[in-house]
């Protein structure tokens, strides 16, 4: 082999190792960029997307109970209390947002791995800062999104004992309530460590949480308060059904953030939830409409608007759980169920729920926790049990996290009602106050000015 032949072969060999260095080092560029995408991927980021519907879903929440409920509420009372409705609203609303900062979100989500209480590690907030983030959100979004549940829970139970509840009572009861009541259910049943969350219990926006606490809180708190001076035999029919139907067009409107919302995040379970709330709503409407007529030959306006709650009511536990036809059903079925109740049982027991807030959020809840147990299952068109579950158990799950909520809230709202009774000189205003009204004897305000 001579020198040429030498060089010409170290020439070859020099050239194939440069040629194969590029390939060596994009392939261990390609390694470590796969490597830091994985810890991108990770490291939790803000969703803009998802954030965007929050916000939004947020403030719909708001608009159900500002003026919403106080609407509703409002319109369903004589025109000489529609200010005590809407200052007590308003008043709780207030208050609720405070607690909830203070140490209310701590206690519902505050990290604690107890199944009751999530403890004090984020009172005050502390902890949270504006870089915090709660899934794909930012966390201050998720309390301010979480807060307005408390609000609007601890206002539906105004209405077991509107026209005659001391304003003082009123707001010292809803900061007890809501601190001892309240934040443990909401923990129990949405934070990860909560006891129906480890269940698998379905509750996608508040069937225990909001609706069949509230309903059970009033119906306890009419029975603490006692009737209506002239219940039973002066007029105490709604001063303005227009007001009211104003309140629930909103309720509806505003009912999208509340269950859609609840997906926390703008994705395909949100469309779900969105879909079940138009549907179920129309169930219950159209399912008191039809009693109406066969019971009373007339269908009501009250009893249009009263359907369009139970409906709302029926689906917010399930409606990330079943499917649009089964939501139809359950509203249907919630109307039955609330009707029964507003109309039969109330006037058999003798209790005055002013508002029928237990009628229909205690019922209507009951109903939508019992049926996404049975309108979740795959063959009636519901997205199915946990893995390994079937109907009967899931069944048993739901049950018992309703008799829980309903023993523990009914319980301890006595005892609230009685110390806050002790506490404020009585829980209602006098006989003489009630008879010329709340508006004038408590606020010292009229709404109308003839």
């Amino acid at each position: 082999m001579n020198k040429f032949t030498k060089f010409a072969g170290l020439t070859t060999l020099g050239a194939s190792l440069a040629a194969s260095l590029p390939a060596w080092a994009q392939e261990a560029a390609d390694t470590a960029a796969a490597a830091v995408e994985e810890v991108v991927e990770a490291v939790p980021t803000v969703d803009t997307g998802d954030t965007a519907w929050m916000l939004v879903s947020t403030v719909l929440v708001l608009f159900m109970i500002l003026p919403g409920v106080a609407l509703f509420y409002g319109g369903l009372v004589r025109t000489k209390n529609m200010l005590s409705i809407l200052m007590q609203t308003t008043a709780i609303t207030a208050l609720c947002i405070v607690i909830y900062v203070l140490y209310g979100y701590s206690f519902a989500f505050g990290g604690g791995e107890g199944p009751y209480f999530g403890g004090f590690a984020k009172v005050f907030l502390a902890g949270v800062t504006p870089d915090s983030l709660s899934g794909t959100i930012p966390e201050y979004v998720f309390i301010a999104f979480q807060m307005t549940f408390a609000c609007i829970t601890s206002a539906l139970i105004i209405g077991g004992f509107a026209e005659r509840i001391k304003f003082k009572a009123v707001l010292l009861f809803v900061f007890l309530w809501v601190s001892i009541v309240y934040f443990p259910v909401a923990h129990m049943a949405w934070d990860a460590n909560g006891l129906f969350f480890g269940w698998g219990v379905f509750d996608f926006a508040g069937g225990t949480v909001v609706h069949i606490n509230a309903g059970i809180a009033a119906l306890v708190g009419a029975i603490c308060v006692g009737k209506r001076v002239g219940y039973g035999k002066d007029n105490m029919a709604p001063h303005s059904l227009t007001l009211t139907l104003v309140g629930a067009g909103i309720l509806f409107v505003g009912w999208f953030g509340f269950n859609a919302g609840s997906a926390l995040s703008a994705g395909t379970l949100a469309g779900l939830a969105m879909l079940n709330t138009f549907t179920a709503t129309a169930g219950g409407i159209l399912g008191w409409v039809i009693i109406e007529v066969m019971a009373r030959g007339k269908a009501s306006m009250l009893g249009g608007a009263s359907g369009m709650i139970a409906g709302l009511v029926a689906i917010t536990p399930a409606a990330g759980a079943v499917g649009p036809v089964g939501a139809i059903l359950l509203g249907a079925l919630a109307s039955l169920g609330a009707y029964y109740f507003v109309a039969v049982v109330k006037n058999k027991l003798g209790y005055d729920d002013s508002l029928d807030v237990f009628g229909i959020h205690g019922i209507g809840g009951i109903i939508g926790a019992v049926g996404a147990g049975i309108f979740a299952a795959p063959a009636l068109g519901g997205q199915g049990f946990p893995e390994g579950r079937g109907m009967g158990e899931q069944l048993f799950y739901q049950v018992s996290a309703i008799g829980i909520t309903i023993i523990y809230c009914a319980v301890v709202s006595f005892i609230l009602f009685k110390v806050v009774g002790a506490l404020t000189g009585g829980l209602r205003v006098a006989a003489d106050a009630e008879r010329e009204g709340l508006d004038i004897t408590s606020h010292g305000e009229s709404a109308y000015h003839y």
